[in-house]
């Protein structure tokens, strides 16, 4: 007898990241030389600190449950991190730690959100903001931010956008995909709405750190006391540390969310792994420099290889001001050598010239791709080189 799913499983979109990285895989596997643009993690190892200070705990015996909120070293760790970077106090109590950024995310909607309940989202957006939403009986009210205001959502888009049923607002900054970063006064407009409406704030932050050039990188909480009480800050060490299979993510802010959140993951996964809670609480303890020379790194790869990607035929991308993504617009090469879509061009990329990247649609861009760059100079070299070749050779088809 077949098994009739739930609804709100059926409805789900697949991960195109995950989908895209499966069929690299395939192919490579096949023996053929792929180069995989998709990866949405640093290509560099734990910091050999982190390691340590890992094999340390379990030595010595600190491998069983820890409470469903986290242990409360690591959330005074991520108190200190808070005070030190953007100048706010949290308590204890204002803070839970889960398994990965991702699972906050899934946990916070989950308790916030009724039926019917709308969450806007800027589009381009993490691909998986729309479907958490859907699974806590929520609906996405997407809006369409374009290249000309660097995919940001105004105020005037904000504030037009705003039901009665409206709940929260995600802002993501640095952003995934486009690797754009909201400016003080550009999110202190955006705030200013949301408290006239009471709209939770639900500030992404997990790509803090990296930021590059004059950028820097501000948390809407840290504008105003008014403003610290109106948002949910998410962040972790995933890509800050490059502690992705770590799962560590924590959310801060009103303790009567929080309080909701550790109930829930009480009864959905007791805790977050123990080993990698003390790996955390070295992460941010301990020295910082890794993590710079990572930023550095990634630094000196997009001055590199955003030329050589604005020069391929019917290319034109933003520069990207944070986080390790290149978001290019590739709707005039797609149309030049005969895709009907750019998930079309990112297949026959994937099938021809043995690049991958990840088609825009899954983001709610259209007309784009997102490649990242956390990989070596050698290999985006190489991809880009690959990219350029293909259309060239495609358009005097």
């Amino acid at each position: 007898m077949k098994t009739k799913l739930a609804q709100r499983v059926l409805a789900l979109s697949p991960s195109p990241t995950l989908a895209i990285t499966a069929k690299a895989k395939e192919l490579q596997s096949q023996g053929h030389d792929i180069i995989g643009l998709g990866a949405g993690e640093p290509d560099y190892n734990t910091p050999e600190h982190i390691l340590e200070a890992a094999k340390k705990s379990m030595d010595e015996g600190h491998t069983k449950y820890t409470p469903s909120a986290g242990l409360p070293d690591l959330k005074k760790a991520i108190a200190e991190k808070f005070a030190k970077d953007q100048g706010i106090n949290y308590a204890l109590n204002e803070i839970i730690v889960g398994n990965g950024a991702k699972h906050i995310l899934y946990t916070l909607f989950q308790v916030l959100l009724d039926k019917g309940d709308e969450v806007i989202i800027p589009a381009p957006y993490w691909v998986s903001y729309t479907e958490q939403v859907k699974l806590a009986d929520g609906q996405p009210v997407i809006i369409e931010c374009k290249e000309d205001s660097q995919f940001k959502i105004s105020p005037e888009q904000l504030e037009s956008s705003i039901t009665n049923r409206t709940k929260a607002v995600i802002l993501n900054s640095p952003g995934n995909p486009t690797g754009m970063v909201y400016s003080r006064e550009e999110l202190k407009a955006l705030g200013e709405i949301c408290l006239k409406h009471n709209i939770l704030i639900v500030s992404d932050e997990i790509y803090e750190k990296l930021v590059y050039g004059e950028v820097k990188h501000v948390s809407i909480a840290q504008i105003s006391p008014e403003l610290k009480e109106q948002t949910i800050v998410v962040n972790g060490v995933s890509k800050s540390h490059s502690m992705t299979g770590w799962r560590i993510g924590y959310a801060a802010g009103k303790k009567e969310i929080i309080e909701a959140m550790t109930n829930l993951a009480s009864h959905s996964t007791s805790n977050p792994t123990t080993t990698s809670q003390y790996a955390t609480i070295e992460a941010y303890r301990g020295t910082q420099e890794p993590v710079e020379e990572m930023k550095r790194a990634f630094e000196s790869r997009l001055e590199a290889i955003f030329p050589k990607l604005v020069s391929i035929p019917g290319f034109s991308c933003i520069r990207p001001q944070g986080a390790f993504y290149l978001f290019p617009n590739v709707q005039k090469a797609v149309e030049a050598c005969g895709f009907k879509d750019a998930d079309e061009f990112s297949e026959a990329l994937l099938e021809e010239a043995k690049v991958a990247v990840v088609p825009g649609s899954g983001f709610g861009a259209m007309e784009n791709i997102r490649l990242s760059y956390a990989t070596s100079l050698e290999n985006l070299e190489e991809a880009v080189g690959r990219i350029h070749r293909f259309v060239e050779e495609r358009t005097k088809k």
